[in-house]
């Protein structure tokens, strides 16, 4: 509109020139409207400089505002500049990575302990069945052992009936001969024509000594074939006494070893149990603070596309200001033009 103005006024001003020279009356005219057409410019000029003012001061304000809110939030706002969370990223992983070759080395740890508690327990169980073989050895000698007393009670009561007996014979054969010395150192005489009898007293004799060699020799038996027993008997107890001694000492010490082990499986348990949940702690707090630090990220992502699209529609507007204001000094320029021809 501006410029069909311009080409009305240039007309009415080629116009009034022209006709200035034909007469009076029509030269008043133009130089009226000219003067009117000026006015009409200048409001309008005055009008579109007091647009411009204002349009500069408010983005004047608004540079100002994008200025403070820069300074403000600082250098995060660049483009995914991830670079200040780079070191501490790095330095998470590397705990984690130390985190998993520790629970590695303990679960390696817990295996070897597993087995070695295995291996102890299979010995264990071997001993336990060498043990109740020993005891069941144990057991069936007792039976022996009771005989063996038995029979040497019976072999005592024996030997004491038979000196009883011998005892017995003793007097009685004492009695006996005393008997026949009366008989015989008497005043009565007998004759008797017949053949001289066997001699009593000898056979008495021979049978007494047939007796005591018998008796000596089954004492002497009897006594051997008991020493013999008791001799073997205590060989027995004496080895299975050591066996058991040395099956105690063996027991008592695997059950300190499985004590011990089970000790060390426990403390190797409740470490592990530990070092879990403090690895479950780490995780979550990391998981937590990365969390964060993505939900930050995104949030400045996200007001950092606000602020390109707003800075986006200031540039278009202020391409648009900056065209209407080229427009305008065009315009204005055209009108200096005009004015100065």
């Amino acid at each position: 509109l501006g410029f069909s103005s311009g080409s009305i006024c240039t007309r009415g001003v080629g116009g009034g020139f022209s006709r200035a020279s034909a007469g009076c009356g029509d030269g008043i005219l133009l130089v009226n409207n000219e003067k009117a057409t000026m006015q009409n410019l200048n409001d309008r000029l005055a009008s579109y400089l007091d647009k411009v003012r204002l349009l500069e001061g408010d983005n004047a304000d608004l540079e100002c505002k994008i200025r403070e809110w820069c300074a403000k939030v600082g250098p995060s706002c660049e483009p995914r500049d991830y670079s200040c969370f780079h070191k501490e990223i790095e330095d998470l992983q590397n705990q984690i990575l130390c985190a998993a070759m520790e629970t590695n080395k303990i679960l390696l740890n817990i295996d070897n302990n597993r087995m070695t508690a295995d291996d102890f327990r299979v010995k264990y169980e071997t001993e336990c069945g060498l043990r109740q073989n020993v005891d069941a050895d144990i057991c069936n000698l007792r039976p022996v052992l009771d005989q063996l007393a038995s029979c040497k009670t019976d072999l005592q009561l024996q030997c004491e009936t038979l000196t009883e007996e011998m005892c017995c014979l003793k007097t009685n054969h004492e009695e006996e001969t005393n008997c026949l010395r009366k008989q015989a150192t008497g005043e009565v005489s007998v004759e008797v024509n017949a053949c001289p009898g066997p001699d009593l007293r000898k056979i008495l004799e021979d049978l007494r000594r047939q007796y005591e060699t018998l008796m000596e020799r089954n004492r002497k038996e009897t006594e051997q074939w008991y020493a013999c027993k008791v001799e073997e008997v205590n060989l027995e107890v004496i080895t299975s006494s050591q066996e058991i001694e040395s099956s105690n000492k063996q027991v008592t010490e695997l059950r300190r070893q499985l004590q011990a082990l089970e000790i060390n499986v426990q403390a190797q348990l409740t470490m592990k149990e530990n070092l879990e949940s403090s690895l479950a702690e780490t995780e979550c707090r990391y998981n937590k603070y990365l969390a964060e630090v993505q939900s930050q990220i995104s949030c400045m992502e996200q007001q950092l596309a606000e602020i390109r699209a707003e800075m986006e529609c200031q540039n278009q507007e202020y391409k648009t200001l900056l065209d209407v204001k080229c427009r305008l000094e065009q315009e204005i320029q055209t009108y200096r033009c005009l004015l100065e021809g």
